[in-house]
């Protein structure tokens, strides 16, 4: 057997093939990412006499690439989290860090652990754009949260309070009243110059113009607190310039959120599991689609366990001798954007409150015995994501004809 450790970066790979026992069959030899050189070292692989596997650490995007080719050719791939690798074989006080010895250690854990090694399935088209659909989001979406707190800076020093009087949600266009007035009322002096029944007319003609609900209240109250504002800079051309363009940032990017947040659930609505996991209660529109991309195929995981530590939330057990632990921190080395998705989820749970939901009934229990707030919430994600194999898992074997999850072995009645 040959166990082909590949150590990838951003232009090019490293690669080195062992047998058991240390013999050397392929010294470290880079390779660039090229369709050309990637062909052509999956063929040299599958010349070389016995069974070949190919495992490399799936960081980042650039691993996908290769894993891809050298599926495609037929080679067994295997993509191993890095933190496997990395506290793998640490039996020297040397501490080395290049591209070849960490393809030579890569091939040494290939051949350790052979019988574990789990093929990789290259994503397929959906998944893969619904992830990086659901990555550029929560980019964006931390964007806009940075422009929005930058834009009510700014108006604090024009409009000081104006903010608070409106309520209205963003727009699928992404644009949002609050937004809409600063930018065409960037300062108090702009309602105060004239008088109120002045002022309540042109909101008025500023609402039907941008499609807005008039209200005759409404007026009154921008009015009264533009008389009352102290504001701290001038109206002048300048302060008008940061506003404006400050509002038209904020609607740009949260037009962009709108786009991803769509196009996340056209994709979502293709996938088979679907229907069960928009069914499940916490889960809408928005976070359905983030929690079906960041998990993926759910078939993938041989247990429910697997899942909760893909997520990052079991507790790492700590026991020594006779010590032992009875609060453990979590391991939070899975994904922290399914973590956050999960925190979202709870945070629904936990302001609507049903009664009726083993999840919440779980998070109240964990409540009332005196948790802290973050050690019931991530129980709860817990006892969460347990039920979401459970159901997705069963769902997917009855679409398959295959016999139906045990659901007593998965957890989904276990109330724990």
């Amino acid at each position: 057997m040959n166990a082909a450790g590949i150590d990838v970066s951003s232009r090019k790979s490293t690669v080195a093939v062992l047998r058991p026992f240390g013999e050397v069959v392929q010294l470290p030899f880079d390779v660039r990412h090229s369709a050309e050189d990637l062909t052509a070292l999956a063929q040299q692989l599958k010349a070389i006499e016995g069974e070949t596997r190919v495992v490399m650490e799936h960081t980042g995007r650039y691993y996908e690439g290769v894993a891809k080719v050298l599926h495609e050719a037929g080679l067994f791939v295997s993509a191993v989290n890095p933190l496997l690798i990395k506290e793998y074989g640490n039996n020297s006080l040397r501490k080395v860090k290049t591209d070849k010895a960490d393809a030579m250690k890569i091939a040494r854990y290939a051949l350790d652990n052979w019988a574990e090694l789990r093929d990789y399935t290259p994503m397929d088209t959906i998944r893969y754009d619904l992830k990086t659909l659901n990555r550029q989001f929560q980019l964006a979406s931390k964007q806009r949260t940075a422009t929005a707190n930058n834009l009510i800076a700014l108006q604090e020093q024009s409009f000081p309070g104006i903010r608070k009087l409106f309520d209205s949600p963003v727009r699928s266009d992404g644009t949002q009243k609050w937004v809409d007035f600063t930018h065409d009322f960037w300062h108090a002096d702009c309602v105060r110059g004239s008088s109120q029944n002045a002022f309540t007319e042109r909101y008025r003609k500023w609402c039907k113009r941008n499609r807005y609900q008039f209200s005759m209240e409404k007026a009154a109250k921008v009015y009264t607190l533009a008389k009352s504002a102290v504001v701290l800079i001038q109206k002048t051309s300048v302060t008008k310039t940061l506003v404006q363009e400050a509002a038209n940032q904020l609607t740009a990017i949260s037009r962009s959120v709108e786009i991803y947040r769509t196009e996340m659930v056209k994709l979502a609505s293709q996938l088979p599991e679907y229907p069960v996991v928009m069914q499940m209660y916490g889960v809408g529109e928005s976070l359905g689609p983030q929690l079906m991309a960041e998990i993926g195929d759910v078939c993938r995981f041989q247990r429910k366990q697997s899942l909760v530590a893909f997520a990052g939330i079991d507790p790492a057990p700590n026991e020594s001798g006779d010590y032992r632990s009875r609060s453990n921190k979590t391991t939070k080395r899975g994904s922290p954007y399914l973590r956050k998705t999960l925190f979202n989820i709870m945070t629904i749970y936990l302001q609507r409150a049903p009664l009726d939901e083993p999840v919440f009934q779980y998070l109240d229990k964990k409540r009332a015995e005196g948790k802290p707030y973050y050690v019931y919430m991530t129980a709860a994600g817990n006892k969460f994501l347990r039920r979401y194999y459970a159901k997705v898992t069963a769902y997917l074997a009855t679409l398959e004809n295959l016999p139906p999850v045990d659901m007593e072995s998965t957890g989904l009645q276990h109330t724990e």
